[in-house]
């Protein structure tokens, strides 16, 4: 044992310690930089750019940033702003633009000088993108020229060269091409940026970001621009929805020190009938999903303001006593924005604000203005609260309904809905649950399942659209209650993800279109009230094959009609096989449901993801809310990119 030892650690001396130089730290591990190398990494370039050019417009130097897709996957971001300052740097000896370019958390973040608040907290865009860039190109206009340096694989190829001249233009433009040896694919989603850039424009009032997608002919061009800012957000995320007041409440404050401006924070909020909570918050543009101090302190003086203008007001009853947060919640769309000069975020992801000295300021702006917005506006005053003692009554059976549907402990099986078929793993990350669409798909499922680690709800008919359901009324479906029950984790305010009985939750319904309804109300619930697992990957749609195709003893199993097609030319007519077109589950045999649907080693899933949050929401609303028309209007619009119609 003693030689083992002393043979590892002669091995193991100074040499094998690496220093990673420069750029080549962020191409050995981009992960760490820009969260990863798939599709949602690739975005982040691009964002990463955009993100320095609306630090220069918070710092009142821009107004005006455009984004061009070209042909072959290259991207230029441009801005009116100052431009990169060029220049000799003495501390490294090389230009500035340079530095900015080649030298991580470079950059004019840190000293408070160049920006009072900026969301490129570490100082490592630009150059991670150049790092993870095949080819990038920077040209700055500034002081009257124009000056352009080009780079491969992070390496400067050659020098700051003055280009041309510019007069009184000023600004910088940036375009790059990702490297395909660092990404999984290189290839960018208009629909995705367009998402983070409206929701850019719409945080920052009265500037302009214009997007264009020159592969398509004729070229996509997108321009957003709103002078309403966040209150335009909060109007754009309910137009699809009946709000009880039509212009949202909208309040700001400043905080200042020392006769300087050290942060600010923007409120707008608006109530609609429906019965979700819908509160976006954000520091320095970032959206800060996991709420934090700024969101604290806004719950905070929302319920204080809204009970104490009710008492007031005198539109309490002895028997209603105070409203909770939650109450007054219900219904509300809200976007909080701030912005501060030292943003502390929890996580790398900055999804998590930890000032707790901006909590204060949020909470004193939310508590003065909405309680004058209440004293000013009886009329709105009173269907706010009258909304808020209608949620409370709901919250009050709900929670009566509620005790029905909760189960004693995991391993408690008398708790367990008698439909499902349990899995004998009790460890949850290895166990999945199939919700299956009615008992003969059911019936096929059980019998051709691993009973180790997968188990088998079936759903009889079409659960309740919850989008026009409250809680109490939601409870009282059998197949809802079935599911809380068998997942394990709660619902709502009270879901906890971690004791969640499977990892892989499976929406495995037909392939026609009472089954792609039966998916969108299982997604739509799952959206609304068990949120985390989506936000955490947990949720899976089954592909069930369309198609067997055989002849003697050999078969396969197509996906669509163009998989089928493909596959006859490439078997040939002769002979003759014989092609078998599955209406449902339930046609399966046990094995043909298992090695085509079930089997892990085989089987192709859709995981649930949402990208953009706020579009997805819009459109369970429009989808599956109570307004006719906008749900009309979609179905006109998209009517031609229907492919296949099942009536």
């Amino acid at each position: 044992m003693e030689d083992l030892q002393h043979e590892v650690s002669a091995d193991y001396g100074a040499s094998q310690i690496q220093v990673l130089e420069g750029l080549e730290a962020v191409r050995r591990r981009p992960g760490m930089y820009i969260g990863s190398t798939d599709s949602r990494g690739l975005h982040h370039l691009v964002y990463e750019l955009v993100d320095n050019s609306i630090d220069e417009a918070m710092a009142g130097f821009c107004d005006h940033v455009n984004i061009v897709i070209h042909e072959g996957e290259t991207v230029t971001v441009s801005d009116n702003g100052r431009g990169i300052p060029v220049g000799y740097h003495e501390k490294t000896g090389k230009d500035a633009l340079e530095v900015a370019l080649t030298i991580l958390h470079a950059g004019g973040k840190f000293g408070g000088g160049g920006y009072k608040v900026s969301g490129g907290l570490h100082g490592v865009g630009l150059s991670c993108v150049n790092a993870l860039s095949e080819d990038l190109t920077v040209e700055v206009r500034r002081g009257g020229k124009v000056y352009r340096q080009k780079y491969q694989r992070g390496i400067p190829v050659t020098k700051v060269e003055v280009v041309g001249e510019c007069g009184d233009e000023t600004g910088t433009s940036v375009t790059f091409k990702p490297d395909a040896e660092i990404f999984d694919e290189v290839r960018f989603e208009f629909d995705k940026l367009k998402s983070r850039l409206r929701e850019l424009a719409f945080l920052n009032a009265g500037v302009r970001i214009t997007a264009i997608d020159e592969r398509e002919q004729p070229h996509l061009e997108r321009d957003y621009c709103f002078e309403g800012g966040i209150r335009s957000f909060v109007s754009h995320y309910n137009k699809n929805k009946e709000v009880l007041h039509q212009e949202p409440i909208y309040f700001s404050a400043k905080r200042m020190e020392n006769g300087e401006e050290t942060a600010t924070v923007e409120i707008a909020m608006q109530y609609n009938d429906g019965y979700n909570e819908d509160i976006y918050t954000y520091a320095n543009n970032i959206n800060t999903h996991e709420g934090g101090a700024h969101l604290d302190g806004f719950k905070q003086a929302l319920t204080r303001a809204v009970n104490d203008y009710a008492k007031r007001a005198n539109l309490f009853k002895e028997k209603d006593g105070s409203l909770s947060g939650e109450d007054i919640r219900e219904g509300l769309t809200a976007v909080i924005s701030v912005k501060l000069q030292e943003p502390q975020f929890e996580g790398q992801t900055k999804t998590k604000l930890g000032n707790a000295d901006i909590r204060p300021l949020v909470s004193n702006t939310v508590y003065k203005g909405l309680s004058e917005f209440l004293d000013e506006n009886p009329p709105i005053g009173r269907m706010i609260v009258d909304k808020c003692l209608m949620a409370s009554r709901a919250r009050e059976a709900a929670r009566k309904a509620r005790d029905l549907t909760r189960r004693k402990t995991a391993l408690d099986s008398t708790a367990l809905p008698g439909k499902l078929s349990d899995c004998t793993e009790k460890d949850a990350s290895l166990c999945e649950i199939f919700l299956v669409e009615g008992d003969s798909a059911g019936g096929s499922a059980k019998m051709g399942r691993n009973p180790k680690y997968q188990a088998i709800l079936p759903l009889r008919g079409k659960i309740l659209n919850v989008e026009k359901a409250r809680l109490d009324r939601m409870l009282s479906s059998d197949a809802i209650k079935y599911m809380i029950t068998a997942f394990g984790a709660g619902i709502d305010t009270e879901f906890d993800i971690s004791k969640l009985r499977y990892h892989k939750i499976i929406c495995m319904t037909d392939a026609d279109v009472d089954g792609s309804h039966i998916r969108i109300l299982l997604l739509t619930f799952f959206y609304r009230h068990m949120r985390p697992l989506v936000d955490e990957g947990y949720v899976y749609i089954a592909q069930p094959p369309l198609y067997r195709v055989k002849r003697g003893k050999q078969q396969w199993y197509v996906y669509s009609d163009e998989e089928l097609d493909a596959k006859l030319n490439e078997i040939g007519p002769d002979p003759k096989p014989e092609i078998q077109r599955y209406k449902g589950l339930g046609e399966m045999n046990p094995e043909q449901l298992w090695e085509t649907t079930m089997d892990p080693e085989q089987r192709l899933m859709l995981k649930v993801t949402v990208e953009d949050a706020v579009e997805a929401d819009r459109l369970f609303t429009l989808l599956m809310g109570d307004k006719v028309e906008p749900r009309r209007e979609f179905i006109e619009q998209n009517a031609k990119l229907v492919t296949d119609l099942d009536i």
